[in-house]
């Protein structure tokens, strides 16, 4: 495809959560989060970007808010939370997935979800990036009439046309 960016024949969409934005400024996860961005800035991904997001990227601070900014424009995809999001984020919180406490956890699944994210990145191991949680965010998806939803955290995204070696 001539029209796309780079070296890449799909542009993803990536529904990130705040901790790969965070992830940029911490040691354990700096490496992986500032590659993902590269790549989003190469064109290999879109970031979708949700109203909960933008509300913590707002809240946390300028550094953070630095890296959304550095994105460009067309590599990003606002996503409005709607009443189907909610529902959803109701169906997970109703079968126990995380508790109430954990809604906007519930919320970034809901939204990649019926957005039709080709993956969700987040460094939260405990809420999202976990095997017996994505299974069973999966099955209420699977339950209400969804796919399933691939979900990772950067270190599992590779970039194919990258110095290292093929396997």
């Amino acid at each position: 495809m001539a029209d796309q960016p780079g070296p890449y024949r799909h542009r993803f969409r990536a529904f990130v959560d705040n901790s790969v934005f965070g992830g940029v400024f911490d040691d354990e996860f700096a490496d992986d989060s500032k590659r993902f961005f590269e790549q989003v800035k190469s064109g290999r991904f879109i970031v979708l970007v949700s109203e909960i997001l933008l509300r913590e990227i707002l809240n946390a601070p300028d550094h953070i808010q630095d890296v959304l900014s550095s994105l460009p424009h067309e590599q990003l995809e606002a996503v409005a939370i709607t009443p189907e999001a909610v529902a959803l984020t109701e169906a997970y919180l109703q079968a126990g997935v995380v508790s109430h406490k954990w809604r906007d956890d519930a919320a970034r699944i809901a939204l990649a979800t019926i957005t039709k994210a080709d993956i969700l990145l987040s460094w939260n191991f405990r809420h999202i990036v976990n095997f017996d949680k994505i299974r069973a965010f999966n099955s209420v998806n699977l339950a209400q009439g969804y796919g399933l939803l691939d979900i990772r955290c950067p270190k599992e995204i590779q970039d194919e046309y990258s110095d290292q070696e093929d396997v």
